[in-house]
């Protein structure tokens, strides 16, 4: 799992942190009992205070996607995971929600928003179905 951060989105580093360990954790790139980064090595490749780390997986914890191992590390949680469909749906209306806030700003009326998700659904549609198509059979 590759963690990356922003500095100039205006969003707290730890919070981009906390966002990025929930969406690998819900798309799967990040499984169940796999460890996350140390604390130390993760601050110093982000270039960031070790309170910034250790203050992001206190979020994750409190929020009960990960837990901590004393000695060991910290983990995504095996049970009672928050990551249920209920959970990704969240996470994806927060995209949908900044999505139609961009469309607004940028005075996209709601039929040319449809009109172009829908635009972007074929074109991932055509794009995944291309890439199947071209996978060896095993």
């Amino acid at each position: 799992m590759v963690l990356q951060i922003d500095f100039k989105s205006g969003t707290p580093v730890y919070l981009q942190l906390v966002d990025q360990v929930r969406h690998a954790a819900a798309s799967g790139g990040l499984r169940t009992g796999e460890p996350l980064p140390g604390i130390r090595p993760l601050a110093e490749e982000l270039r960031v205070n070790r309170n910034t780390i250790a203050k992001a997986y206190a979020e994750l914890e409190s929020q009960g996607v990960i837990e901590t191992l004393p000695g060991k590390g910290c983990f995504l949680k095996q049970v009672n995971s928050p990551l249920t469909k209920s959970a990704r749906n969240d996470l994806l209306v927060q995209e949908i929600d900044r999505a139609v806030v961009a469309a607004h700003h940028l005075q996209i009326r709601d039929d040319e928003l449809l009109a172009l998700v829908q635009k972007r659904l074929d074109a991932f549609e055509r794009k995944n179905k291309t890439a199947n198509d071209s996978k060896p059979l095993p």
